[in-house]
């Protein structure tokens, strides 16, 4: 059975995007792996003196909810979803993630209009699956 790499995060632009995988999987009769990514790098940014690990438990927290609220939305549109989390940096972790769980296909969001729940441009979302697809051979979609 097929199964799709679907990153997530929450928010509006994610129960989107995890609506358009679950019908996506539905018609190639596909699983689908939630992936949610804790990065902290982000606090090295700010002068504050912050501890990473209390930071990066919260947002492991968070993660493992999304992700279990993205595998109920599957689950009840007749979709068999498990869920991984991974830390570090986004592209590593979504190529290392698919090639370890044998994923045929990832997918990612682009929040249409661009806009502020976009974490990406176009342009620069492009550029990102072509990576992944040249690092990975796995096919990437953008939804």
């Amino acid at each position: 059975m097929k199964k799709i790499l679907c990153a997530t995060r929450g928010g509006a632009a994610s129960q989107r995007m995890q609506d358009a995988v679950i019908a996506m999987a539905q018609e190639e009769g596909a699983t689908i792996l939630f992936l949610y990514v804790v990065d902290v790098e982000f606090l090295r940014l700010t002068a504050r003196g912050v501890r990473h690990d209390v930071v990066a438990t919260e947002l492991e927290h968070m993660g493992e909810f999304l992700l279990e609220m993205a595998c109920e939305r599957a689950a009840a549109q007749g979709v068999m979803a498990e869920s991984c989390l991974r830390h570090g940096p986004l592209v590593e972790a979504l190529e290392s993630a698919a090639r370890e769980e044998g994923a045929d296909a990832v997918a990612v969001a682009f929040g249409r209009p661009a806009g502020p729940e976009s974490s990406f441009s176009l342009t620069d979302l492009e550029a990102l699956t072509a990576q992944i697809e040249e690092d990975t051979g796995i096919r990437t979609y953008i939804l």
